[in-house]
């Protein structure tokens, strides 16, 4: 009896041990900006993955990187031709696709994938540096501060949801925010704004993830969330 229960012990702690490692290992893959950066510098043979669409790409990277589109009829093929020996780090605009890419790069036998936390949204809140393709960039500069203030500034309620055509818990609240505009229109404006189209106005309101809605009375900020939020939970901020 007394060895079953020392056999049970060692059974359990080789068990507790193992988990703690592989907690340690996942969060030593999964980098805030600043962390990601300092990897990269750390391991130079390493490959860089921007996994977010090319006009995503084409508006603003990190140096050196690579877009394989998570979301493209290709990513398998892309990922198949790097060296699953080597270092990759991967990153999107908030962290989404790219702990999907990340994972499915290590089910496939890639020994080494970071993750940056946050993605780009939190690589530019650290001010660190992007390649820009300027001809894109230059296309549409998008809303202003002032155009911005402008905007919410009105007798009625003015409800803001920054968003992205990618972002699927934001495709899950634009049909009641349609709501909204519709039955509320006597006292509430429904202001929707793209990140990806208003980089720069996205940085200084430091929209650092999305789903983001803010409400303003009188031009002033009266509630801000960051994330999913069914409509019972906004209505009683519109009153």
């Amino acid at each position: 009896m007394k060895k079953f229960s020392s056999v049970l012990l060692l059974l359990l702690a080789i068990l507790v041990n193992s988990c703690t490692i592989g907690q340690s290992q996942s969060s030593g893959t999964n980098l805030s900006a600043k962390d990601f950066e300092a990897k990269i510098k750390e391991l130079p043979q390493a490959s860089i993955l921007d996994v977010r669409t090319p006009e995503e790409f084409a508006k603003g990277h990190l140096a050196n990187a690579l877009n394989y589109d998570w979301n493209g009829s290709d990513f398998d093929k892309q990922i198949a031709g790097l060296d699953k020996s080597k270092p990759v780090l991967v990153y999107c605009l908030s962290g989404g696709r790219s702990a999907s890419a990340a994972d499915q790069m290590r089910q496939e036998g890639f020994k080494e994938v970071y993750e940056m936390k946050g993605g780009i949204l939190k690589w530019k809140a650290a001010q660190l540096p992007l390649t820009t393709d300027n001809q894109v960039a230059a296309k549409s500069a998008g809303l202003t501060r002032a155009q911005f203030d402008a905007l919410v500034t009105s007798d009625k309620v003015v409800l803001v949801d920054f968003y992205a055509e990618w972002c699927q818990p934001c495709k899950k609240m634009k049909p009641y925010l349609d709501e909204i505009a519709r039955d509320m229109a006597d006292k509430v404006i429904v202001q929707r704004i793209n990140i990806d189209e208003n980089d720069a106005l996205s940085r200084e309101l430091k929209i650092e993830s999305i789903p983001v809605l803010q409400v303003y009375k009188q031009g002033k900020l009266v509630w801000n969330n960051s994330g999913f939020i069914e409509k019972e939970g906004v209505l009683p901020h519109l009153q």
